[in-house]
């Protein structure tokens, strides 16, 4: 039997935990797919023993990421218009002034957010971004490539990247069939989907309805469901260490049991290390009444910054910092590179920590996976880092819309954290049930098996297409 060649666009860091830190390619190949990986991120994905092509002449037009911005706007202003929901304002970013660049940038914006702000405007516009990314050598690199190689279908890892278009285009040009991603449950409400594509692989039924709530012209039976691989590490058993293992790797005491405080970026939460403070300062007092407990602390793994250093060393031998296994390449969202080592750190902190705590993060549904609850801060800090952000702004974002009551457990004030850790540890609430009723709403059940479903679609689209 002849395999069927698949282009795998790597376009930024991130897709690769979901798609060459697990077994993803393994399984590929039991389903005789040739899967070619194509890299346009630091890492070297060969050194794996994996076929790879490197992305060259990486350059977008100069135009696109402007269009791009205005195309989000666009889009959420219409969402507004729909809804009449205000939620969708928090999903822009504002412009910036640092520089005449900035600023030209900026004016670009907002023109052409006027001269396309409609429906029929906004198809315009998209028109418009692939007409010039299709004049450019990066394209034009991307097209000899795709000659030479032949493959049967262009699977894209990520759907928010300007970097994705160009490769994509010229997969269409040919005749290739092409499918992107969406590699976040929170995504599509943001208006995030940067690339048009023959197909959409999507977490759930119910992000399938998303999608065709927000993009009209995208018919149901381009939207496969397939779930996403970034959980399936956590059902690997073989890669669980015991207790005393993991205890001993980190320095832990085999008498107290841990609670993980689960870091978020300093935009989604800047006033995150007093909450580790609120945490701590609850653990300790919990600790004077007869209990023996511990925080594992894990720092959002885009956040490289020292901002939580004074609170671990105020809290030294009850915080214990284990950090996420990524790296820092350029300083850039697209180049911050995740390990496969760190798929098998985060089963591990699960499987060894009580609960997990943080702000609005998915770890609930990493928690969820080993049948554990998960605590959401809903107060905001006396004294904000950013007055002009609050943290209940954060759960009106439309992906906490599909929370079932009771899901999580939350810390309404600093003053009832130590309350409500003894609900969690004694009481034995329905929470952790609830999270997992939530995890199969967002995420395709069984979640382990979401590899294998891309693959099966993958299969079945490009057999489709040899007929």
């Amino acid at each position: 039997m002849i395999n069927k060649k698949v282009f795998i666009l790597i376009p930024s860091g991130i897709a690769l935990r979901n798609f060459a830190f697990t077994k993803f390619h393994d399984l590929a190949k039991a389903q005789n797919l040739d899967i070619t990986y194509w890299n346009s991120t630091p890492f070297s994905i060969s050194e794996m023993g994996y076929k790879e092509i490197r992305l060259s002449n990486i350059k977008p037009h100069w135009l696109t990421g402007i269009l791009k911005n205005a195309r989000k706007t666009i889009e959420l202003n219409l969402n507004i218009k729909n809804t009449g929901d205000s939620i969708y304002n928090a999903y822009k970013f504002p412009a910036s002034n640092k520089s005449l660049k900035a600023v030209v940038k900026s004016i670009i914006t907002k023109i052409s957010t006027t001269l396309f702000s409609s429906p029929k405007g906004l198809e315009r516009l998209k028109k418009i971004i692939n007409k010039i990314e299709s004049s450019t050598a990066y394209y034009n690199n991307c097209v000899n490539v795709l000659k030479k190689e032949q493959p049967d279908f262009l699977f894209c890892t990520n759907q928010r990247i300007v970097d994705a278009i160009a490769p994509l285009l010229a997969a269409r040009s040919m005749g290739i069939p092409t499918a992107t991603f969406i590699f976040s449950w929170d995504n599509l409400p943001k208006a995030t989907l940067v690339v048009d594509t023959d197909y959409y692989f999507v977490w759930s039924d119910f992000m399938k309805n998303e999608m065709l709530y927000y993009y009209a012209q995208i018919n149901a039976n381009q939207i496969k469901i397939t779930g996403t691989p970034q959980f399936e590490s956590h059902y690997d058993s073989e890669t669980i260490k015991t207790k005393e293992v993991f205890y001993k790797d980190y320095n832990l005491d085999l008498k107290k049991e841990y609670v993980c405080f689960s870091g978020d970026d300093v935009t989604t939460s800047p006033d995150d290390p007093k909450y580790l403070d609120d945490f701590a300062k609850a653990i300790a007092s919990l600790n004077t009444k007869g209990y023996n407990l511990g925080i594992l602390f894990r720092k959002c793994p885009v956040d490289f910054s020292n901002r939580y250093d004074n609170v671990i060393s105020k809290y030294k031998g009850l915080i214990i910092e284990v950090a996420p296994k990524w790296q820092n390449v350029n300083n850039t969202w697209n180049t911050m590179l995740p390990s496969k080592e760190d798929n098998i750190l985060l089963s591990n902190t699960i499987a060894h920590s009580l609960f997990v705590v943080n702000l609005g993060s998915s770890m609930v549904f990493d928690y969820a996976a080993f049948n554990k609850a998960c605590g959401y801060f809903n107060y905001n800090q006396k004294e904000q880092l950013n007055t002009n952000w609050s943290i209940h702004t954060c759960y009106k974002y439309i992906h906490f819309r599909s929370m079932p009551e009771g899901a999580v457990v939350y810390f309404d004030q600093a003053e009832e954290i130590e309350e409500k850790i003894l609900s969690i540890i004694k009481i034995k609430s329905d929470t952790a049930k609830k999270a997992k009723l939530w995890y199969d709403i967002i995420c395709k059940f069984p979640q382990k098996e979401s590899s294998n479903r891309i693959l099966y679609e993958i299969s079945k689209i490009i057999s489709k297409k040899r007929k």
